[in-house]
């Protein structure tokens, strides 16, 4: 699923990938999402 809702998709999602101007820039696994949080933060603005 591509989704610009992180907040809808958070919880659906196993793996999340980051895209910026049409490239991946960051991609975690859903356990990996607290440590990723303040990465995320700043890349997505939440």
């Amino acid at each position: 699923m591509v989704e610009q809702n992180f907040r809808f998709a958070a919880p659906l999602a196993d793996r999340f990938y980051v895209m910026e101007h049409g490239r991946m820039v960051e991609a975690f696994a859903a356990k990996e999402l607290e440590a990723k949080m303040p990465v995320l933060s700043e890349l997505l603005g939440v």
